[in-house]
């Protein structure tokens, strides 16, 4: 009787452990489930980092408003960029990405995607000119495109006064003299004949000599021409805000700065363009664009407008009055969330409510 009292004892006890387990993983599994995974890179002014390390923007406040009003914990999960927040969605790794993610059909398809709480769209910073015109035509004066000109036309010079040279030196030694000095005599008719000064010291006396003479007056007359229009674009100050009026003189640009995995870098893509270098954050492009390592950057048009305003480099570039691709900047959640509904309703609320022009001005942003 004493053994079956104890093995009942036993039994109860048993199963009072048990359910206490199964109690504290369900609290432990509710507390995982409340505390939203909430996805973020750097992308100012809507996702800031601050120097301790701490987030703030315009989105960071868009969302702690809502978190507020739904009651919700969550804690920030930081990713370097735009690609690793979405794979991250599709994967259920995080509950919503704050960051001001575009719209698309494919990513509504895909997503829950919110209301948009912000229109952007791609903008195009170019190198401001700030020296004088007397410094940048010296500069031009000594650059590499201008010297690889004035190359060709000894070149042709050379060559002109060499062929000559090969046929008078024999019959006509006093003006083009044997030797070295004699190409250089042939070099000096060239250019003088050329430049039409006519100073007679130099001229042909066999008939082949006057006929290459002859072919070289009308040769020169279209090369000169030629030249001169070259060497006076070279010179003169050309700004690239006077050249890009449009996608087809983007196109004609050299050296574009993009970063990487943003739409910036989609937009070129699109339009089967290369860039000449990517660079991890958007600040570290505009720092290139004002040391001139590149002349154009592609980025979102509301970074670059606040990056010049708060790192002091509107002296340096500036914004085109150009935009490419408007963009509608969203909340996104993975498909079904069971949060998702709260926090449209909320974002909704916030930005049609007066406080919402307050935070805008607080980063100093206007909504187009």
């Amino acid at each position: 009787m004493n053994s079956v009292n104890i093995s009942i004892k036993v039994k109860v006890r048993l199963l009072l452990f048990l359910i206490m387990m199964i109690l504290d993983v369900d609290a432990q599994a509710s507390f995982v489930k409340d505390t939203l995974l909430v996805g973020v890179h750097q992308d100012p002014p809507f996702i800031i980092k601050n120097y301790e390390g701490e987030f703030e923007g315009l989105s960071i406040d868009l969302w702690d408003h809502i978190a507020n009003e739904i009651d919700v914990k969550y804690r920030y999960v930081e990713y370097s960029d735009e690609v690793g927040i979405v794979r991250a969605l599709d994967y259920k790794e995080l509950d919503i990405s704050i960051n001001p993610l575009g719209n698309s059909p494919q990513r509504i398809d895909k997503f829950a995607v919110s209301q948009p709480f912000y229109i952007s769209s791609i903008g195009i910073a170019v190198t401001t000119l700030s020296r004088s015109q007397f410094q940048i035509f010296v500069d031009n004066f000594f650059s590499r495109d201008f010297l690889n000109i004035i190359l060709l036309l000894l070149l042709i010079l050379l060559s002109f006064g060499t062929i000559l040279w090969f046929v008078e030196h024999k019959q006509n030694k006093h003006q083009f003299r044997p030797g070295v000095l004699g190409l250089f005599d042939g070099l000096w008719w060239a250019a003088v004949t050329m430049t039409t000064v006519g100073y007679g010291d130099k001229s042909p006396k066999s008939n082949v000599g006057k006929t290459i003479a002859i072919i070289w007056m009308f040769t020169a007359v279209i090369i000169i021409s030629s030249f001169t229009a070259t060497i006076a674009s070279t010179l003169t100050v050309n700004t690239l805000d006077a050249k890009i009026t449009g996608l087809e003189d983007l196109k004609a640009i050299k050296k574009i700065g993009i970063v990487g995995a943003s739409e910036g870098e989609d937009f070129m893509l699109q339009h089967e363009m290369i860039p000449y270098q990517v660079y991890k954050t958007p600040l570290q492009a505009l720092r290139a664009l004002a040391r001139k390592d590149i002349n154009v950057m592609i980025h979102d048009k509301t970074s670059i407008e606040y990056l010049l305003q708060t790192n002091q480099l509107g002296s340096k570039a500036t914004l085109l009055p150009l935009t490419f691709n408007r963009q509608y900047r969203s909340f996104i959640m993975p498909k079904s969330h069971s949060h998702f509904d709260e926090v449209n309703k909320f974002l909704i609320a916030h930005i049609q409510d007066l406080s919402w022009n307050a935070i805008l001005q607080k980063y100093n942003l206007d909504q187009d």
